[in-house]
């Protein structure tokens, strides 16, 4: 992974979560100008996304994205927001984590 692609990585998740913590916002207070804000935060994402499936190929940028995603969406949903999880859901994201973890990774353990 080059050190551009990392940073374009962090971007997008950035951009992600800010788009997701909007959208949790709009449900909770809908009005126009921030679903504006939540399609444009999701665009610049998406755009982004596109060069790092360029670079990196898209299952392993999907992949990637998908597991830092899923990692820090549910920080932001669970300690900014306060939502709750029962015992069954928490470990449903935590297979999920290791699952997009394992297909991100295991190529690499595997020989080619």
């Amino acid at each position: 992974m080059t050190y551009s692609g990392l940073l374009q990585l962090g971007a997008s998740t950035v951009i992600f979560v800010l788009a997701a913590s909007a959208a949790k916002g709009w449900t909770m207070a809908p009005t126009h100008w921030r679903l504006a804000l939540v399609l444009a935060l999701y665009t610049a994402g998406n755009l982004i996304m596109l060069r790092l499936i360029r670079e990196f190929g898209m299952g392993v940028a999907l992949s990637l994205s998908a597991v830092i995603q899923l990692v820090a969406v549910n920080l932001v949903a669970f300690l900014w927001f306060g939502e709750k999880v029962h015992t069954l859901q928490g470990l449903g994201i935590l297979a999920a984590i290791v699952a997009i973890g394992l297909i991100t990774v295991g190529p690499y353990l595997s020989a080619r």
